[in-house]
């Protein structure tokens, strides 16, 4: 799922954040795109079929050398890699949303009024409503009339 940044070239984009003192490497997982580290956090860019700049990986906080999703599970937020879970502490979510701020300052992005207000999560696995569609599925909603002494 990529999305477009900004309506600038790939290059510009690149030059922009460089010049912002975001470190911007190549990224040997995917050729053709680059990472794109500063304060913890970072994402992965591409050049899409019209030149821009198009996120492979939104941000999110750096693992190593990965760039870990943001797992939202009700109770807490979790960062999720290829191979491990951990929590998410309030500095690795702070890192997160002032990446994400200062990127869309730099890129001339949209910046959304639900991102504005702090991190918003890549995945939503909230325990209580885990396998409630299967349970439920057979059962007709509760607005709709059951007819006759219900």
């Amino acid at each position: 799922m990529s999305s477009k940044i900004c309506k600038s070239t790939f290059n510009y984009v690149l030059e922009a954040l460089r010049a912002h003192s975001f470190e911007v490497v190549s990224n040997p997982a995917k050729v053709g795109s680059v990472l794109v580290k500063k304060h913890g956090a970072a994402a992965v860019l591409t050049a899409g079929e019209d030149g821009s700049a198009v996120f492979v990986v939104r941000p999110g906080a750096l693992v190593g050398n990965e760039v870990a999703r943001l797992l939202d599970r009700g109770y807490q937020k979790f960062l999720k890699t290829e191979q491990f879970e951990i929590p998410a502490t309030a500095s690795m979510l702070q890192a997160i949303h002032l990446f994400s701020e200062e990127m869309n300052q730099v890129t001339g992005a949209i910046d959304y009024y639900n991102e504005a207000l702090g991190s918003t999560s890549d995945v939503y696995q909230y325990d209580r409503l885990k396998g409630r569609q299967a349970a439920g599925a057979g059962n007709s909603t509760p607005w709709q009339n059951q007819g006759p002494g219900h």
